[in-house]
């Protein structure tokens, strides 16, 4: 384990797996439960440091030993990723899931040692009012300090069972205040395309769906793609929103070995159509 402190006094709580100073992913959590209550991450680390490479799973501002004060900004998100990422001081790819692709995209150009950026599911373009409004409607919930109503508003579209898995934590409803730097990253990179926040960069990006998801998620995983120039869009073994442990380390893998001159165009294990 590793505590990092950010420059707003925030500690980040960081699980630490592999040999120090190899070539490292840092995974990025969506909205939702913390890190005990999804060893998918955890898993694929492990998986890694099999392999030989480093990896971070930080627990989220605000959710389990990572406490934060108040609800939780953007900036203060941004400022745990990058501060972690230096920690690491070695190649890192940054692995965002769900919410946290928004996240991901956002604070790639801040990594200074950036290898590549992969995003597992990323949900834009997926309310029918834009990701803009949806969160405005969130947002005056919080505001209005109805943190149940804006859990069940943030979720819309979702299967029922996960808001009821939600009600299960100690930190319900409390742990919306940090979802808020997802949404607001939601309707950001949103608003202005992901090409606005990535096109600075020259580290590849993935975009990946799994063997089974929701519909509209493989569209998206295309328009991030074709939004930058070092995309690509892939298909990769997972089910409803959460991958396979061991294809997701295996691709991770590979990206961490990749040559700048070979990059993400290497043959995918299910190519997009």
């Amino acid at each position: 384990m590793m505590r990092v402190r950010t420059p707003y006094g925030d500690a980040v709580d960081v699980e630490l797996h592999g040999p120090e100073g190899a070539p490292a992913a840092l995974f990025v959590q969506g909205a939702g439960p913390g890190r005990a209550e999804n060893p998918i991450p955890s898993s694929t680390a492990r998986l890694l440091a099999g392999r030989g490479y480093r990896a971070a799973v930080p627990e989220r501002l605000g959710r389990g030993e990572s406490a934060a004060s108040g609800p939780v900004d953007l900036d203060r998100e941004l400022s745990a990723i990058t501060a972690v990422s230096e920690a690491l001081s070695a190649p890192v790819v940054l692995i965002g899931h769900s919410s946290g692709c928004a996240l991901a995209i956002l604070a790639a150009a801040g990594v200074p040692t950036l290898a590549g950026v992969m995003l597992w599911e990323a949900p834009l373009w997926q309310f029918p009012e834009g990701a803009p409004a949806w969160w405005a409607g969130v947002k005056r919930s919080i505001d209005a300090g109805d943190l149940e109503g804006a859990i069940v508003r943030y979720m819309a579209g979702m299967p029922p069972e996960w808001i009821d898995e939600l009600r299960t934590s100690p930190q319900f409803p409390a742990l919306v205040h940090s979802w808020i730097p997802d949404g607001t990253a939601l309707a950001l990179v949103e608003e202005r395309s992901p090409r606005a926040f990535l096109s600075g960069i020259d580290a590849p990006v993935l975009a990946l769906v799994g063997t089974e998801t929701f519909p509209g998620m493989t569209e998206a995983a295309s328009a991030v793609a074709e939004s930058d120039a070092n995309g690509t869009a892939e298909e990769l073994r997972g089910a409803w929103h959460d991958w396979d442990p061991t294809a997701m380390a295996e691709r991770i893998a590979r990206m961490l070995t990749a040559r700048p001159e070979g990059g993400l165009r290497a043959e995918a294990d299910f190519p997009l159509a």
